[in-house]
């Protein structure tokens, strides 16, 4: 994919933690600046970052980023089976019965 600006990465430091960061400055295919955001959401920067792309090889001993992994759009449907209930009577059958019950004959509204 091609690296723009405000897309997301996941940023992996030297000592092994992964962030979430956004490109702040592409400067070229393989190589960007980004905006990270340590694990409480504070933000830091760094600057000339590998951008590997999801066939090549991460590299050992640098800071490197890549592309979160992708969305599965293709998720299972479930099927629910159909359950035959009857209706639940009308709210204003419940109340009809009990003007008809008590013997009032106000016109309803």
């Amino acid at each position: 994919m091609k690296p723009t600006v405000g897309r997301v990465v996941l940023f992996h430091s030297v000592e092994g933690q992964t962030h979430a960061a956004i490109i702040a400055h592409v400067h070229s295919a393989t190589m960007v600046n980004l905006a990270v955001f340590d694990q409480n959401g504070v933000p830091y920067n760094r600057t000339s970052v590998t951008l590997i792309q999801r066939a090549e090889t991460p590299p050992e001993f640098s800071m490197w980023c890549e592309w979160p992994m992708p969305v599965d759009l293709h998720r299972t449907v479930v099927q629910l089976p159909v359950v035959d209930t009857p209706p639940a009577a009308a709210p204003d059958a419940a109340v009809e019965a009990e003007i008809q019950a008590k013997g009032l004959t106000a016109q309803g509204v």
